[in-house]
């Protein structure tokens, strides 16, 4: 189609090829269950989850391309639509469902169950994607030459390179089986250690790198930049703060704690003072940071909020045009309408009357900024945890204002934060995908089709992959710390209760205060600072292999950007294959069977043999990385 920038698609209007069938579906529902599976492990641990887009595309172009041996872009365009969907539903929920689990484990409540996970994961997810359909025309045509939406325009590259589409389907598998081989023989055999740290006697500090290809390739993915600003966060909380709070306070008692903190650390190390003392120094960093985001966002939010309501006027009107064919916008505010009695009626949910209100209000203001921040920014830099934190701090005070505390309003603001949390996510990972199917000639209503199938299957799987997990290894547990949703807990706790140690919390605001001042970006310092410094340095170790690979030099310089491209597919299949395997461990220490395949301790491993092994595995996993992209052989000619 035409318009003011005289953009033509790939796959002109007139022409219609194959885009839903049941080969898309199925192969869409499985990726999304895969990803989403995948990124709920990695976000539980790490408090970042990856875009699926392009390795859903490179894995779509390889099956059905290579495989069996058909030729429809645009079916494979569907594939990665429905697949996608399960990374970014996965990636709101474990942000704020865990708090419900969390507060189970300490006796507070019942976990919630799998209807109340699933309804709320659904409801979030379709709300979504129909509060992002009125937006495109806005958006995604009317702005084409000015937002780039560069995730969805990656993947449009990715797939009309379809040439190279088996070779490069071929990595992200590579990097699946590597992952999933790794991970069973640290965590599953158990023959090396999967963290190791060092001290220095008389120095409370602590210093160390975890042995993780899916944390390494987070690194690699968000390059040496984000990767440096987390290491940094983790050296202030580790060898700073700690250090300090133990030689200033070794022989005091101060709350949280319930014992001196020199006791504390003899117990305990460093980690016993980061567990009781500097999780709230990060929680008020990230509080900060996600609320410093959101202000320093809202030119851009007012613009385009009111922008979008002005062009919502002619959102409805029919065309004839294959390309610019939406779901009937009547179908749409009905299918709002509906879900928004339902939150409200519906007895597993925790939501009131007003709760819904605030939903719909807050859904469709946060859906709108989504849509846009991704186009600017891309979907790993927009502030959907700002938006969750915002929510909740709002949303608690109306529900505490209004007489709904205690336990019942604490679990009614988290189901609300949740539902907000997915719907930003779900708008993100839509208009991401809109943006591709424009650019290569979708039919834009079969996408939309396409996201509501990949919500469903989403979230029928999400409740069962938060069930697994936590029977496993317990969210907030050194496994899964799940930083995210311990925060949006500690908000949601304080604003009711007001017995956090707001000195703790203040002293991380006022840190994220002061970098941003100096220029540095705030969110990923504070999720630093959050974190053990062993996943940080583990995913610094990514960012420089990203660095090197960057800055190469002499004859491999002209496959500079294959070489960089090789990597992201080939890390993240590491993600999704080390957060399989994940799965499958969880699944193996529920029924029991994970002592049976501990061989450290049948074989009495010496635990500076573990450690040893452990960096001999990890230099094994930098050496797999470089073997798939540097010493990839490659043809002479680009």
């Amino acid at each position: 189609m035409d318009n003011k920038n005289n953009f033509k698609p790939y796959i002109p209007a007139e022409k219609v090829t194959p885009e839903i069938t049941v080969t898309s579906i199925v192969m869409g529902i499985i990726l999304a269950v895969v990803f989403g599976a995948a990124n709920a492990y990695l976000g539980l641990r790490v408090g970042m989850t990856v875009s699926a887009s392009i390795p859903a595309a490179v894995i779509a172009m390889g099956v059905i391309r290579i495989i069996m041996r058909r030729n429809s872009i645009l079916e494979s365009n569907v594939v990665q639509t429905i697949g996608s969907a399960g990374e970014s539903l996965a990636a709101g929920a474990i942000f704020t469902l865990p708090a419900l689990f969390l507060w189970a484990a300490e006796g507070k409540m019942d976990k919630p169950d799998l209807v109340e996970i699933t309804l709320i994961a659904l409801i979030g997810g379709l709300l979504g994607v129909f509060f992002m359909i009125p937006l495109r025309n806005a958006l995604i045509v009317k702005e084409h030459g000015t937002l780039p939406y560069p995730e969805g325009t990656a993947c449009a590259e990715v797939l009309l390179a379809g040439e190279k589409g088996g070779a490069n389907a071929g990595t992200v598998f590579a990097g699946m089986g590597f992952a999933a081989l790794f991970k069973f023989i640290i965590d599953g055999l158990k023959l090396v250690s999967g963290e190791i740290s060092f001290r220095v006697k008389g120095f409370a500090g602590e210093i160390g790198t975890q042995i993780y290809p899916a944390v390494m390739s987070v690194g690699y993915i968000c390059g040496a930049r984000i990767s440096s600003y987390m290491f940094a966060g983790g050296i202030v909380s580790w060898l700073v703060l700690i250090p300090m709070i133990v030689l200033f306070g070794s022989e005091l008692t101060l709350y949280p704690g319930t014992a001196p903190i020199g006791e504390i650390f003899a117990e305990s190390g460093a980690s016993g003072i980061w567990s009781t003392y500097i999780r709230y120094i990060g929680a008020g960093a990230l509080a900060a940071g996600g609320i410093i985001s959101l202000v320093k966002s809202l030119p851009l939010i007012v613009k385009t909020f009111t922008g979008a309501l002005k062009s919502m006027k002619g959102a409805g009107a029919s065309s004839t045009e294959r390309t610019a064919r939406d779901i009937n916008l009547k179908i749409v505010i009905v299918a709002i309408l509906v879900l928004t009695v339902l939150i409200w009626l519906i007895p597993a949910i925790p939501v009131s009357l007003l709760g819904a209100f605030i939903i719909v209000i807050f859904g469709f203001f946060f859906a709108t900024v989504s849509s846009r921040m991704v186009g600017l920014v891309g979907s790993s830099n927009n502030p959907v945890s700002g938006m969750a934190i915002a929510t909740l701090l709002i949303a608690t005070l109306i529900l505490k204002v209004t007489g709904a505390d205690g336990v019942d309003g604490m679990c009614s603001a988290i189901a609300i934060g949740s539902i907000i949390c997915i719907v930003s996510a779900i708008a993100g990972d839509t208009s991401q995908d809109l943006k591709t199917g424009y650019i290569l000639g979708a039919t834009p209503k079969k996408q939309q089709t396409g996201e509501v199938v990949g919500v469903v299957a989403s979230a029928l799987a999400i409740g069962g992959t938060l069930y697994l997990l936590d029977s496993a290894w317990g969210f907030g547990s050194d496994e899964l710390g799940a930083p995210q949703a311990t925060l949006m807990k500690l908000i949601v706790e304080g604003v009711m209760g007001g017995d956090l140690p707001w000195v703790l919390v203040f002293i991380g605001v006022f840190i994220a205060v002061a970098v941003e001042l100096i220029g540095i970006p705030v969110l990923p310092f504070a999720i630093g600072v959050y974190l053990p410094v062993q996943l940080n340095a583990c995913i610094m170790v990514g960012g420089l292999i990203r660095l090197a690979l960057d800055k190469i030099k002499g004859k491999k310089a002209e496959h500079k950007d294959e070489i960089v491209n090789d990597g992201i597919l080939f890390c993240s299949g590491m993600i999704a294959g080390e957060g399989l395997v994940g799965i499958l461990l969880a699944l193996l220490a529920v029924f029991g069977v994970d002592k049976a395949l501990n061989l450290s301790e049948k074989l009495g491993i010496p635990a500076t043999v573990s450690d040893l092994g452990g960096l001999l595995l990890f230099a094994l996993i930098v050496l797999t990385v470089l073997k798939f992209t540097v010493w990839k052989k490659r043809d002479k000619k680009v």
